[in-house]
């Protein structure tokens, strides 16, 4: 890859020196590049507009705030999504400072963000967990609406997805099919999914639950390197847990 300070370099270096001041005036803006983290032109372009260049865990909640904010206000529930994702992530307190910032600039929606999603593409099951956190973003309010899916359209279509494969992952997270999965399971059915029983305190029966999804949940899997096989069955397993202590939580009467 070519990157900007190294071209520029370059080609000023020419117009000073022919080809070695090419030769030395690449090295110069290579080193440039490494510095400043510069990977693309619209990387370039945020530098010289003050903003700073996104880091690798600070895309997905870019992309959250962007997706919150997209029909004009930001709701309890996607504060509540953006939450969820940190602590199924496991991150620590300046990483959630962090992802906090992020969210926030991403309302603005002021970033370039193809080039980021394009060098994301080379990572099928990263570009898949980021898509399934925005459809859970997407689905917060409990509805998905044009906007919403045009974006996440566009942005499939930077990670090299199709409409029709982007769309396919709404289903898993759609309030509907949720419901429909909560009347088929039991109530003892959902305590022993979670390990615990109808005595256990509503404190101990939250720290299950975050317990298991942090260990099952897609995106932790996508980033181990699992096969797509794996990583849909991170997902149904999530879902079945998400059921679960939802039916609990609604039977024993607790938030």
């Amino acid at each position: 890859m070519l990157w900007p300070g190294t071209l520029i370099g370059a080609g000023a270096g020419f117009a000073i020196a022919s080809i070695p001041g090419a030769l030395l005036g690449a090295l110069l803006g290579q080193a440039l590049d490494r510095r400043l983290h510069l990977q693309s032109w619209g990387h370039l372009l945020e530098k010289l507009g003050g903003r700073p260049v996104l880091r690798n865990d600070e895309l997905l909640f870019v992309l959250l705030g962007r997706l919150a904010k997209c029909d004009g206000r930001v709701m309890a529930g996607h504060i509540e999504q953006a939450r969820a994702e940190m602590r199924s992530l496991e991150m620590s307190a300046s990483a959630q400072r962090r992802a906090i910032a992020a969210f926030n600039r991403g309302k603005t929606g002021r970033d370039r963000l193809r080039g980021y999603l394009r060098r994301l593409s080379a990572q099928p099951h990263a570009a898949e967990g980021v898509l399934r956190a925005c459809w859970r973003m997407v689905w917060a309010d409990g509805r998905a609406g044009s906007s919403e899916r045009e974006l996440l359209d566009q942005w499939g279509k930077w990670l090299g997805w199709t409409t029709q494969q982007v769309h396919a992952l709404a289903h898993d997270y759609e309030p509907q099919k949720r419901s429909l999965s909560n009347s088929v399971i039991s109530y003892q059915d959902a305590l022993r999914l979670l390990g615990v029983s109808a005595t256990t305190e509503p404190a101990q029966i939250k720290r299950a639950y975050r317990r298991l999804l942090s260990r099952h949940h897609p995106d932790k899997i996508a980033g181990s390197g699992a096969t797509a096989m794996q990583v849909r069955e991170a997902t149904d397993k999530t879902r079945e847990l998400h059921s679960a202590y939802t039916l609990i939580r609604e039977r024993r009467d607790f938030r």
